[in-house]
């Protein structure tokens, strides 16, 4: 595969089903999320416009809470499987270059494990509906992940510690 086909997604996604928490398993290294970050998760809700509330939350070596809240919308024509994802403010929504692609790649038929990437390969996220998965089934997702361009040599493996950040320490 080279660099100018982008990665294939799954043929739908029931956002009813696909809502709800998942835990970071793993990660491709990016600007916004340190390295250090532990207990990671997302929680996806669906909006009464349709859109989708993003809750990502996670917890800092030294036990800060850190919490980032963003929409995202379902690319038309994708069948849920493409979505454009901005964390910005209201006001600065509107600008085209503050939304990132959020494409599931892999997902399983009970909604509980998911691959997720950027067409241009830079992000990537192994996400589950429990904080640990067998090691088996994370060799199945980063396979997938490599079959479809992704340089795995950065992955940071999210360490779980049974901490999810809790609506009361926000």
């Amino acid at each position: 595969m080279n660099d100018t086909t982008e990665p294939s997604t799954v043929t739908l996604v029931d956002l009813s089903r696909y809502v709800g928490t998942w835990y970071e398993i793993a990660r491709l290294p990016m600007r916004h999320e340190p390295e250090d970050y532990t207990d990671v998760t997302a929680t996806y809700s669906v909006k009464e416009d349709g859109s989708v509330r993003v809750d990502n939350r996670a917890r800092s070596r030294d036990g800060q809470v850190h919490q980032s809240i963003g929409e995202a919308v379902v690319e038309e024509g994708s069948h849920g499987a493409k979505l454009k994802v901005s964390f910005m403010p209201d006001g600065l929504k509107w600008i085209p270059f503050t939304k990132g692609d959020y494409w599931i790649l892999r997902l399983d038929n009970e909604y509980q494990v998911v691959l997720v990437g950027s067409p241009d390969r830079k992000y990537l996220w192994l996400l589950a509906r429990s904080p640990q998965l067998q090691p088996a089934v994370v060799q199945e997702y980063l396979a997938t992940a490599r079959q479809q361009g992704f340089d795995l040599d950065d992955l940071i493996t999210t360490p779980q510690h049974g901490r999810p950040v809790q609506d009361a320490e926000l």
